[in-house]
């Protein structure tokens, strides 16, 4: 009797019973695409990663929870949070949708932020690296066989934002003490950075907070625009009040460089070409104006 069949399929059936079996990837749910495209870069194939706010034609402050953002908080084992009331709604089912042992980032309270500070934290690349810490370590601690591949991951990520801060302080060097006019502090942290000098900053913050700016802040911010003070002005390219829109026009009608910046990640693109070519395009315009 040939008994090399049964050998074999004792042989395969033992490999198996022996191989070990593939650890899935650690679920991590990002409240907006930034901190969920660092994630991925970190992470890599270890990783499973879902962003809620994730289309650049979507107002984040406008945004709302739904049962399917519940679902996929409910699986995640890793949540990455803004913080400063950027994403309250995400805070909120954190709170009802209580897991032990789920870890949540919330990047304001690494970096000392509190309520009323400018929300738009992913700006300035300390603070992301500072989140990139944070998201390693709870890798590490959730995922000990593959603490060399994040290690790797934060490393190469770190790496990776050299060309950003370059071009940040070769700006500065540049343009520091500029004044430009911007109707969102959303650039806020990189125009600091930066050294720029924003106008008609309460104008800018009533606009953040969905209130309408006094008649001396509209006046002011059209008078820095006619009278050519501000070299340059940004919006936000994601928001579409007509007022903003109608200075946005004013701008231009008076050959001032219109240069917008968003809050969202766009598609296609990941968080180190977004910021450098948000640069560019100041840079570019600021140059252009200094001529």
């Amino acid at each position: 009797m040939d008994r090399s069949p049964l050998f074999a399929a004792a042989f395969a059936a033992a490999a198996l019973v022996a191989a070990p079996a593939l650890a899935a990837p650690v679920k991590i749910v990002a409240a907006e695409n930034f901190y969920g495209d660092m994630a991925s870069q970190i992470g890599g194939a270890n990783v499973a990663v879902t962003s809620i706010l994730s289309s650049p034609d979507q107002d984040p402050h406008l945004f709302e929870a739904s049962a399917e953002t519940a679902k996929t908080l409910a699986e995640a084992k890793i949540v990455i949070v803004n913080g400063v009331e950027y994403d309250p709604w995400m805070e909120k089912l954190l709170a009802a949708h209580k897991a032990p042992s789920r870890k949540a980032i919330v990047v304001a309270e690494f970096v000392g932020r509190k309520a009323g500070d400018n929300p738009h934290l992913w700006y300035d690349p300390a603070i992301v690296k500072a989140a990139a810490q944070a998201l390693v370590d709870d890798l590490e601690a959730i995922d000990p066989d593959h603490k060399a591949d994040y290690e790797k991951g934060r490393a190469q990520f770190l790496e990776s934002l050299k060309p950003l801060e370059a071009k940040i302080a070769d700006m500065r060097k540049k343009y520091a003490g500029t004044p430009i006019a911007a109707s969102e502090p959303v650039f806020g942290y990189q125009a600091e950075l930066i050294g720029l000098k924003v106008l008609d900053e309460r104008f800018a913050l009533a606009v953040m907070n969905n209130a309408e700016p006094s008649a001396s802040e509209v006046a002011g911010f059209e008078n820095d625009l006619k009278g050519h003070k501000a070299k340059a002005m940004l919006f936000n390219a994601q928001a579409s009040e007509p007022a903003v829109q109608r200075l946005v026009q004013m701008a231009k009608d008076n050959a001032i460089p219109v240069v917008g910046v968003s809050e969202t990640e766009p598609a296609g693109s990941n968080y180190q070409k977004w910021m450098l070519g948000q640069l560019d395009a100041l840079d570019a315009a600021l140059g252009g104006a200094a001529k």
